[in-house]
């Protein structure tokens, strides 16, 4: 938060303090759903109830001992890795040849790399579905990696994008200079520079697979239920309060990623000789 100079007027003073209470509530208004839905997780009974009449860890039991949460769970972690791999590798590629300064039309690859996020994820969901379709990908595990790795590649982009952004390129060709070949200067110089950005990147990426569930919709068989298909389909068919534990350890692990996301880029700046 700004802090104000020591001659500043009341007027200023009680700006700033009123700025602080609209932030904070608009913050509360966002994460209010959040707040809400985690202690309901703890409630005993199995219905939603305030004040509860108990606490009790038994939905957390039934989320870990139901087979069908769990093949849900190990089937969005299988495609989340797969897809995150496939994404790293592709954007990281991408946002290295972007970073070239003779590139023609990037501004126009860049658009077109990072429409997933702007195009509406339904229309993007029923082209999938045409496409994968004529290529006979609908209703298996390969389809959707490769929906999933499309909507999350965008994220490496932007991601690798801005940490080349400083990035010293004579650098590269003080490596070339000495002999170095083109595999040996990536490995050495250009590799330990990036990886933070990959790795955010990465976390976004394995994020974004890991609670998309319109595309898999689409795409998957109903056998092929990943979690958030899981919990989606359990609203629809029969409420229960093993969705509030499932939700709350999604929003635990995204809140982990995001802290893990904001060193990474600290660490990055460091590397860079940027200072906060």
């Amino acid at each position: 938060m700004f802090r104000l100079p020591p001659y500043a007027s009341p007027i200023e003073r009680a700006w700033r303090a009123a700025f602080i209470v609209i932030c904070g509530l608009v913050l509360l208004f966002l994460i209010a759903p959040i707040l809400v839905i985690m202690p309901l997780s703890f409630n005993s009974e199995p219905y939603f109830t305030y004040p509860m009449p108990g606490l009790s860890m038994k939905w957390y039991a039934d989320f870990f001992q139901d087979p069908r949460w769990l093949n849900a769970l190990k089937a969005s972690v299988f495609i989340g890795l797969a897809s995150t791999t496939l994404s790293m590798i592709l954007g990281t590629l991408a946002a290295l040849g972007l970073s070239r300064a003779n590139f023609p039309y990037r501004a126009l690859v860049m658009a077109f790399l990072i429409s997933p996020m702007i195009v509406p994820v339904v229309i993007t969901a029923v082209g999938m579905y045409f496409f994968f379709a004529n290529l006979g990908l609908n209703n298996t595990y390969s389809g959707i990696i490769l929906a999933h790795t499309a909507l999350a590649t965008p994220f490496v982009v932007i991601t690798v994008t801005a940490t080349l952004t400083g990035f010293d390129q004579s650098l590269i060709r003080a490596g070339a200079s000495l002999g170095a070949s083109p595999m040996t200067v990536f490995r050495k110089v250009t590799f330990p520079l990036i990886l933070p950005g990959m790795i955010s990147g990465a976390l976004f990426a394995f994020v974004t697979s890991f609670d998309e569930v319109v595309v898999v919709l689409f795409i998957a068989s109903p056998d092929q239920r990943t979690l958030p298909k899981q919990m989606f389909s359990g609203i629809r068919e029969q409420i229960s309060p093993t969705i509030t534990a499932a939700a709350t350890m999604l929003v635990i692990a995204a809140a982990v990623m995001l802290v893990t996301v904001e060193l990474l880029r600290r660490r990055s700046e460091r590397l860079r000789g940027i200072s906060s």
